[in-house]
Parts: C-alpha cells; structure tokens; sequence
C-alpha cells in the first residue's frame, strides 16, 4: 500500500503539469491572435499617408453631412433616393417600339410649348438619354410611342383617337414577342392631356395593366398610385425667371386668378373674391392691366391657391413652384407627382376641397419662421419641375423616370 502512494502522486504532478502547460499555451496564443490583429492597423500605411487620409476624412464627412442636410427636408427618405437613382443611372433601359410614322401620331412630339409641354419634353429627351437602348433583350420596360396630343392638333376626334390607338397597341401585341410574356405590365404610355386617358378605354388591358404616365392622376377615374406616374404638367417655356430668396418681397397672403371650370373654384371665387387679404379673380387677369401682371404677382404672393379645374391638375401648381410661391393644393384626389418620392408638406401646403370656406384663417396660422421654411424648401425642388433639352441630372425627365424605374420592380412576369 505504501509503494502506491508515490506512483499517485507522480500521476498526480504529471496531470498539472500538463493542465499548466495547456492553459499557457492558450494565453500565449491569444496574445499573438490580438497581436496579429492590431498590427495591420498600425502598420500597413507609412505615416505619410495616414495623416493624409487623417487630414481629409473630416471634409469629406462635412460634405456628406451638408448633402444629407441638404436633402432631408424634401425627400421621404434621402438615402433611399440617393442610391436607387444611383443604380436606375447605371442600369435603367427602355425600349422604343419603332413602329408608326413619326410624321402622323408617333414617335416624336407635337411641340415643346404650351399646357401639355411635359408630353413632348418625354418624348423628345428619352431619345436623348442614356436609358434608351435598341435591344429590347436588354430593355427593362417597353415605351409605346403614340401621342394623343398629336391626334388632338391634327383635329381627330376621341372615338377616332380610341380605334387608331387600339390598332396600333394590338399590331405591336401581333408582332413582337414582348407584350406576352406580362400582358403589358413592363409598358408604358405617356399622356399629358386628359383626353389621351380616355382614348386608350378600347383598350382595357392597357389600362388594367400597363404604366401610364399622365397629367391627370385622379384617384376617382381609375388612376392606380402604386402603378401609374403622375406626370407633372409644366407650361413652359416660363414667361419669367425661377424665384428665389426673395421671401420679405412677398407681401400678398395668397393669390388665385382663372376660369371658373369646375365647382371648387366656383366656390373659391364666391367665398374670397371681395376679401381685402386673399386677392382672388374670378377670372383672368386682363392683359389689359399690363405685361405679364399675373406672372408678376407670382413674386408677391406667399401662397398661390390651385384649386383643379375641368381634370384634377393644373399647370398652376408648377408655376408656383418656379416663381417661388407656396403651393396651396385644394383637391380630393390628387396623386401629386413625384408624391412616393418628394415630401409635399415639407413645401407646399395640401387641403381637401372642403378647407375652402376656412382657407384664410388655415394660411394665417402658419407662422413666419413656418413659412420660411416652406419657402427654402420649395427652392430646392424647383429642379425637380423644369423640362430640359437635353435632360439634366434630377430634373422632370429624370425624376418620372426614377418613378418609372421604382414601378419596374413590381412586375409580375
């Protein structure tokens, strides 16, 4: 028994010899495992070139700062915009079907004037752009190319309109593979005046299932948000220069003058043409009363009301936008453009119909620091509503089609 003692005492030491030595070969290699980590950090650069990207680093985290500021109070959400439109640069195609004689109803513009501009402003800059390709393999949507408004300066009246554009849609479907395989849900058709929504109705598939970009986005006649584009109407070319920082000039509490075409602006006149602060006509303004008096009173008005006329849209609301005046949006069923994208109540001021009867005392309460806001704000998305030929980054070109590449997404194939 007591020749065991040892032999279990020596098995004894060789365990905790072996247990120390184990447990210090874990620390020393985690020593070096850490070591090995920091060193890279450390030492991979010369000196040199850390203090010079040390010394850089904080302007560009100051620009990225002033850019995200600069953006914030416009966009719903400012990153999001930033790196999609990003990638819609990069990777957007559209395909023009080359079929219809350029000199009838198809592939070119009407003209570069007047109410319905921004119809002819598309069909003119999307050849122009970077995002038109002629492979249709490579295309992500499909552009028909028939202008109504060419239809409608050429004297053709809506159920001609209906047949010529419902022949020319079910020859494309005939002849090329591309419509079948989504029913036309990656087409597209752009419109600006409202009779151009009504000839494509022989058609239902047209409009059940294709993109269609128009000036009159109502919800009440079947506009669908999540599919459709409201395309922003722009007269241009405009009659004077974009307004600026020129708030303290701006004495008027708010301005409306037109044609009294629809019931809200019935309304509007009756209730405020004889107020002392809303200067509200119920008509034009005569030109007897001098050169471009309306658009001058642009300047002077802090918010310009734009109620709907005969369609829910109007041209006002841009003129607004470019001569600096507040918006006051007065509608029921208004998909504003760029809506899914631009934060409307960030520059402009959005009413029911029924707001009407208290639109001064609303105006009144939005104080002078508010309206500041709204005014620096508006400047920022003027860009965003001016037709350019060629188109220039972010402007009204650019913008619908970032709405049309937003949509691309959702097609079911």
């Amino acid at each position: 028994m007591t020749g065991g003692k040892p032999q279990l005492s020596a098995g004894c030491s060789l365990q905790g010899s072996l247990l120390t030595l184990a447990i210090l070969t874990l620390i020393s290699f985690t020593i070096f495992s850490l070591k090995s980590l920091h060193f890279p950090l450390q030492y991979s650069s010369p000196t040199p070139q850390v203090t010079a990207k040390l010394g850089a680093e904080p302007v560009a985290k100051e620009e990225k700062i002033e850019e995200k500021e600069e953006i914030s109070e416009i966009y719903h959400s400012p990153e999001v915009f930033r790196l999609n439109y990003a990638e819609m640069e990069k990777k957007f195609k559209v395909y023009i079907y080359p079929d219809g004689d350029p000199n009838t109803y198809y592939q070119t513009p009407r003209k570069l004037t007047g109410k319905y501009a921004s119809e002819g402003y598309f069909f003119q800059n999307i050849r122009e752009s970077r995002f038109r390709t002629d492979d249709p393999d490579q295309a992500n949507l499909f552009f028909i190319p028939i202008s109504c408004h060419k239809m409608r300066g050429k004297g053709t009246s809506y159920e001609n309109m209906t047949i010529i554009v419902q022949n020319y849609v079910e020859s494309l479907i005939s002849k090329y593979p591309y419509w079948n395989r989504t029913l036309g849900a990656d087409h597209f058709f752009v419109t600006c005046h409202d009779v151009g929504v009504r000839a494509t109705e022989g058609l239902p598939l047209l409009i059940k299932n294709s993109i269609r970009v128009v000036c009159s986005p109502s919800y009440d006649v079947g506009f669908i948000p999540h599919k459709d584009v409201a395309l922003p109407q722009v007269l241009q070319p405009f009659a004077l220069p974009a307004g600026g920082n020129d708030a303290e000039n701006r004495t008027i509490l708010g301005f409306w003058a037109g044609h009294r075409n629809s019931k809200i602006r019935v309304i509007l006149a009756r209730v405020w043409e004889n107020d002392t602060e809303l200067y509200v006509l119920n008509n034009r303004i005569n030109r007897a009363t001098g050169s471009l008096t309306y658009q001058k009173t642009f300047y002077t008005t802090k918010f310009c009301i734009c109620p709907g006329g005969s369609q829910v849209n109007s041209a006002r609301i841009t003129d607004s936008i470019h001569y600096g005046c507040i918006p006051v949006i007065l509608s029921n069923y208004y998909d504003l453009p760029f809506n899914d994208i631009l934060d409307w109540r960030k520059f402009a001021v959005v009413l029911k119909e029924a707001d009407v009867y208290q639109l001064k005392q609303i105006l009144k309460t939005i104080s002078d620091k508010e309206f500041l806001t709204l005014h620096k704000n508006l400047l920022k998305v003027q860009k965003h509503f001016q037709w350019n030929s060629p188109p220039i980054k972010y402007d009204a070109f650019h913008m619908v089609m970032y709405d049309l590449w937003l949509r691309h997404h959702v097609i079911k194939y």
